[in-house]
């Protein structure tokens, strides 16, 4: 019997989100085998200074992408969030899978409980290793702080409940549901990153590709990258599917959220139950090949993800980021 080696952080988050996709993959493949591998990345060990400080883009990735390139593992799951616009040659994302909640949620210290953070008292201090969460929020919550706060949710959880120092975190809602721990209460969609040509391994896992989901995901990816956002800018984006149209809403801030730029656009896709494409010298958009899904309405995504950032550029966005890098870089 035939086994398929999947990488993976150490993490617990890591773990489950793991095993869900090697769940849904022995469903479709009960004849196959299945071992995971668990490694640490640089993201894992560098814990005391800030995400958007680091300059290093693959921090979460580059041990599991070495593996890959090794023939150690045979395919990787990764929060997509954590997956660069560009990857490195020889890389693909062969699968997108459906997104959960794609929302933030605030978690409060104990003493806290029942306030918001409209209600914190002036000078509470947040936690957040986000600078878009920290900017949007220091915009509309002026009397706040905000810190960073690193590690993986088990330590954030233990650094807020035990320390003195926060008053409350922002954490993404996707993993607190997946962890179980709703009563606390991308991101939400999971990318399984394989060898580009390891053709076997794309059709295996091709499978788990949600459509729109995908979609979604390929027009925030060239929104991102044609904006050159990263962890080092505060950069959002939001997508919606309704009635065969697809909504894209991106916006950039400054550090401190006082200047803030956003707009949404829309293109009509569609999504056929069954298609079948010819073959492609290029299948990947954005790091992504699906093969199984309508050539036409992936271009139609990439396209809109690239008419946004072409908008907010065109109105000024670019001076706001560079400015945020600026000052990102001197603090």
């Amino acid at each position: 019997m035939r086994v398929i080696r999947v990488g993976t952080r150490k993490s617990q988050l890591a773990r489950i989100q793991t095993d869900s996709v090697v769940a849904m993959l022995k469903t479709l493949n009960p004849g196959l085998q299945f071992e995971i591998v668990a490694m640490s990345t640089t993201g894992d060990k560098i814990l005391d200074t800030a995400l958007s400080k680091i300059g290093e883009k693959s921090l979460f990735t580059k041990e599991l992408e070495h593996a890959l390139e090794k023939n150690e593992v045979d395919l990787v799951v990764h929060s997509l969030k954590d997956l660069p616009t560009v990857l490195p040659p020889g890389f693909t994302i062969g699968a997108v899978c459906k997104r959960e909640n794609p929302y933030d949620a605030v978690v409060f210290h104990p003493k806290f409980v029942g306030k918001t953070l409209e209600t914190l008292p002036e000078k509470s201090v947040v936690g957040t290793s986000s600078l878009r969460r920290a900017a949007q929020l220091q915009r509309k919550f002026p009397h706040l702080q905000f810190k960073s706060i690193r590690g993986n949710l088990n330590t954030r959880l233990q650094k807020l409940d035990e320390l003195q120092e926060f008053s409350a975190i922002i954490l993404a809602a996707a993993g607190l549901q997946r962890m179980g721990w709703q009563n606390r209460v991308g991101q939400g969609a999971l990318g399984v990153e394989v060898r580009a040509k390891d053709q076997d391994i794309l059709d295996l896992v091709g499978m788990l590709h949600h459509p729109e989901t995908l979609l979604c995901c390929i027009a925030e990816r060239a929104f991102l990258k044609h904006l050159e956002g990263g962890c080092s800018v505060p950069v959002a984006v939001h997508t919606a599917i309704q009635d065969g149209q697809l909504y894209l809403t991106g916006g950039v801030w400054s550090l401190d959220g006082s200047e803030s730029m956003q707009e949404t656009m829309q293109a009509t896709i569609h999504i056929p139950a069954q298609h079948e494409d010819g073959p492609e010298d290029d299948p990947q958009l954005v790091g992504i090949t699906a093969q199984n899904i309508p050539r036409a309405a992936q271009l139609a995504a990439e396209n809109l993800g690239t008419s946004l950032a072409n908008l907010l550029l065109n109105k000024g966005a670019k001076n706001i980021l560079d400015v945020a890098r600026q000052l990102n870089d001197a603090h």
